[in-house]
């Protein structure tokens, strides 16, 4: 075998997925002596674990591929039977069952040292190891039972189990879909997803994930994640608190990670300390070790087409064809044209990298496929970037220039500067809300436009580029929440400090009595406070996202005086104590503000103490009031339908108002839902801050309008998925009906089926009369904008029963004087 008998091959190629096998067969055809170096005892060790029978796809569609072996979509057994036999045939140096142990030596004479047998000696080394075998285990109680797997060989060997996939990237979809392909299988496949994009995810597994929702082939559990494993079943934390279902498998599919004290022993840097990091690469793929070099996943390019174009230009790169360019260089050379200068693309890639806060700690390769999926775009000072109200959920990065922000509608000339290397348009990336405020350019700028599935994806896989989101989101959030006159450079020693949390339903973050001083800023969600009267809890207040809590303890030094706990499963963000008490000192009118709210809640405090004799059932009362309106979902909405049983008459006026105000279409049913006591919560949109109904709307149909209303719009594709996200079932998918005749054609001549919602007969009968099948789609309420007066529901109502509100005007604790 050369190398392995004291000559030295010019090059060593360790790892024979798609890149290694890519780099093995041009090194052959290049007549380069060579040896594969694969520690199993077969080829392509990823491929060949994939699920059987699972289609692999050959994305991207438009990327060229540079190979000498073949490779297009099809089955796994497909592709490894046609790899297999052209490495054969191609007479490729191959060592099979050779781990490599360890790399030493410099470029020109390097010693490959193989586990049970003899070295390698190579003029080059090219590492192309992957990083599937080293999953990320589960690290949770009960995660080391055996039941949990981290692999699916074969789908079909699974009969009438309930089992639970773990991950929301390619491999989990896949394995899910794998096991919810045969329903005479008769399995019970539940997908976890922590959040509620598939941002990981290729779109065509994530349609196809759709689709098997939709049939009820399998469930898709959102905002949902593992808090435990137990034999014969497993705890959720979900959006409304922790569930337990039946689970006889598990398959984590959560990702995984370079083995990085292997790599690290080699002589090769990685490009940060954090786990996601991958190695500092040049453009011909060398690391930081001379002569050795670094392809395919471990260089933070997974997709198998690239992977396989990364082998053959490594070759090239050998071989001294220097000047080679990679395969996505027409496609970028295209998107940068109408860019000013005369910059190559991999100029324009330094420039991004080395201006734009967020990609400094990517590498190029990181970079290229990012931009594969976004835009660069140019504009003149003055130029308007977006506008307020626009829809739109791209983020964008100030590669060169400044931009200005118009904070007042009325006046346009009171605006706020966003500096070079800074972001923007990141509220509707993570909120889904319209832009809300119009930002022009203030000189000649180069802004990145990154559309919302590679921003997600950047942030889930880049944490440099994450911290960097948080950390101006924080900044920004603290401006616009205390004011005062405050800038960036003020908030910079606090917002370094702080901790994003999330918190599941239910859970305490601060708790009376206890003595920690931390302050916390409602990032998403919203919280509860509760103060122990007599030995129950009594509720004090609401707190929406955007508030702020904690610094009452922190500002006097007391215990804390209430519990503050999770509405709904809510994000926070926290500051030690000492960083917001040095704010304070810096900044003597914050300091006044926050006294004066401080003030405002020892009043409430005094209040509640003032009235402990009296309350009796009026507290409990209260209290259970509150938990009603929290558990039917007021803890997230922004804009609720109550009804006040003591005054409605049950003329359903409400109904008729909001079907004649919709194409003859209710998006409320008055009856239906949840009651306590006079307060009822009919089945009608809440218009939550952050919309389930949005997560996965294929054409983006559901926007959020200027007043807060989440409306869909006319590109609405009847798909269902709104429906299906939605946890309170206001959302309907219906045939709009055919035009019904006037209420005086009604009343005089006795057309038409009369006010409201005309009956499913009626509108079967009138469409089947013109000869033709109107499509679903997605209906709900959009609290009437664009009509006159608001909401037409609360307009009809004759007795003032039926009120909109928001959940903080609901619940105040002023509510208790009657307990009094």
């Amino acid at each position: 075998m050369a190398g392995s008998d004291g000559a030295v091959v010019d090059v060593a190629i360790v790892g024979s997925g798609p890149a290694g096998l890519s780099a093995a067969a041009h090194a052959a055809a290049r007549g380069m002596s060579h040896v594969l170096l694969e520690k199993t005892d077969h080829l392509s060790d990823t491929i060949y674990k994939y699920q059987k029978g699972k289609h692999v796809m050959a994305t991207p569609a438009h990327l060229v591929l540079r190979s000498d072996l073949d490779f297009d979509a099809g089955k796994r057994e497909a592709i490894l039977e046609t790899w297999n036999r052209q490495i054969a045939e191609g007479k490729i140096s191959v060592l099979l069952n050779a781990e490599v142990t360890a790399i030493d030596g410099v470029a020109g004479d390097f010693t490959v040292t193989i586990k049970d047998g003899q070295p390698v000696r190579a003029k080059a080394v090219v590492l192309a190891i992957g990083t599937q075998g080293n999953p990320n285990l589960l690290r949770l109680p009960g995660a080391d039972l055996p039941h949990v797997q981290y692999q699916l060989d074969d789908p079909t060997e699974y009969v009438d189990e309930h089992i639970v996939v773990i991950g929301s990237g390619d491999a989990g979809i896949e394995n899910a879909l794998g096991l919810a392909a045969d329903a005479a299988q008769g399995n019970v496949v539940t997908l976890l997803n922590r959040g509620t994009d598939f941002a990981r995810a290729k779109a065509a597994n994530v349609k196809l994930l759709m689709e098997a929702e939709s049939e009820g082939r399998l469930f898709i559990r959102r905002e949902t994640s593992p808090a435990e494993v137990r034999p014969g079943e497993i705890v959720l934390d979900t959006r409304d608190g922790q569930e337990t279902i039946r689970c006889d498998r598990i398959i984590a599919r959560t990702g995984s990670k370079p083995p990085r004290g292997f790599i690290e022993s080699c002589g090769v840097n990685f490009s940060g300390p954090d786990q996601g990091a991958f190695p500092s690469l040049s453009q011909t793929f060398e690391s930081t070790k001379p002569g050795l070099y670094v392809i395919g996943a471990l260089a933070g390019y997974p997709l198998i087409k690239h992977c396989m174009n990364q082998g053959y230009d490594v070759i090239e790169f050998l071989s001294g064809n220097t000047d080679l360019k990679p395969a996505d260089e027409p496609i970028l050379e295209e998107k940068f044209a109408d860019l000013p200068g005369r910059r190559s693309v991999d100029e324009w890639l330094q420039l991004f990298g080395r201006n734009v806060i967020i990609l400094q700690e990517l590498s190029v390769l990181q970079l290229r496929e990012l931009m594969l999926e976004s835009e660069a775009r140019y504009f003149k000072a003055g130029e308007v970037i977006f506008t307020r109200n626009d829809p739109g959920s791209s983020m964008f990065a100030i590669a060169q220039g400044s931009v200005a922000v118009e904070v007042d509608p009325n006046d346009p000339s009171i605006t706020v500067p966003i500096g070079e290397g800074s972001i923007f348009g990141e509220v509707g990336l993570i909120s889904g809300r319209r832009r809300g405020a119009t930002i022009r350019a203030a000189e000649p700028t180069i802004a990145l436009e990154f559309s919302r599935n590679a921003a997600l994806k950047l942030l889930a896989t880049t944490p440099s580029a994450a911290r960097a989101v948080n950390r101006i989101s924080i900044e920004r959030q603290l401006l616009q929440m205390f004011g005062s006159g405050l800038t960036s450079e003020d908030l910079a020693q606090i917002t370094e400090v702080a901790v994003v949390e999330d918190k599941r339903a239910g859970e305490v973050v601060v708790q009376e009595g206890a003595d920690d001083k931390d302050v916390f800023l409602i990032r998403r969600g919203s919280m509860v406070v509760e103060k122990d009267i007599g030995g129950h809890p009594v509720f004090l207040s609401y707190l929406p996202a955007g508030s702020y809590f904690g610094e009452m303890a922190v500002i006097d030094g007391s215990s804390r005086t209430a519990t503050v706990k999770a509405a709904i499963k809510s994000q926070v963000v926290r500051f030690p104590g000492e960083a917001f008490m040095a704010l304070l000192d810096r900044k003597p009118a914050l300091r006044e503000k926050a006294l004066a709210d401080m003030a405002n809640r020892r009043e409430v405090n005094a209040f509640v103490e003032s009235r402990k004799d009296s309350f009796g059932d009026a507290a409990d009362y209260y209290s259970q009031t509150a938990q009603f309106l929290v558990d039917n979902g007021i803890g997230e909405a922004t804009d609720v339908l109550l009804i006040d049983e003591t005054l409605c008459i049950g003329c359903d006026n409400c109904e008729k108002a909001c079907a004649d105000s919709h194409d003859g279409l209710s998006r409320l049913d008055r009856e239906a839902g949840r009651t306590y006591a006079h307060l009822h919560v009919p089945t009608s949109c809440r218009h939550c801050e952050h919309p389930h109904c949005m997560a996965d709307c294929p054409p983006n149909a559901i926007k959020r309008g200027t007043d807060g209303e989440v409306f869909i719009d006319e590109t609405c594709i009847g798909c269902g998925n709104c429906q299906r996200n939605c946890p309170y079932g206001v959302i309907r998918m219906d045939a709009k009906p055919p035009k019904k005749p006037g209420l005086l054609s009604w009343m005089f001549l006795g057309l038409g089926p009369g006010p409201g919602e005309a009956s499913y007969s009626w509108r079967k009968k009138k469409a089947e009369s013109q000869g033709k099948e109107v499509p679903k789609v997605a209906i709900k309420c959009d609290m009437c904008s664009g009509i006159e007066g608001g909401p037409a529901c609360v307009r009809a109502c004759p007795t003032g029963a039926a009120i909109r509100v928001g959940p903080e005007k609901f619940l105040a604790v002023s509510q208790l004087d009657r307990a009094g």
